[in-house]
């Protein structure tokens, strides 16, 4: 899991030039991508797979922008 430490050292390595509502935001983002991430892992152990998709593409006005994603869902029949 070498990547995984590394993708973490990154990411603290780029906070530290953002503003303090950016970390926030940031940190916001990462715990619902967790839980997100949960729900997906949920939802296939329920017998479903999931699909995240981008829907749609956020612009904020100053270059800044990000995705949207919808979930495509595949279930088996019974």
């Amino acid at each position: 899991m070498a990547s995984i430490a590394r993708v973490k050292e990154r990411a603290e390595e780029q906070s530290t030039s953002m503003s303090t509502d950016q970390q926030s935001a940031i940190r916001m983002l990462a715990n619902d991508l967790h839980r997100l991430n949960q729900s997906v892992m949920n939802a296939v152990e329920a017998g479903v797979s999931v699909e995240l998709v981008r829907s749609a593409r956020h612009h904020g006005g100053e270059g800044n922008w990000g995705d949207l994603l919808i979930p495509v869902i595949v279930t088996k029949n019974p």
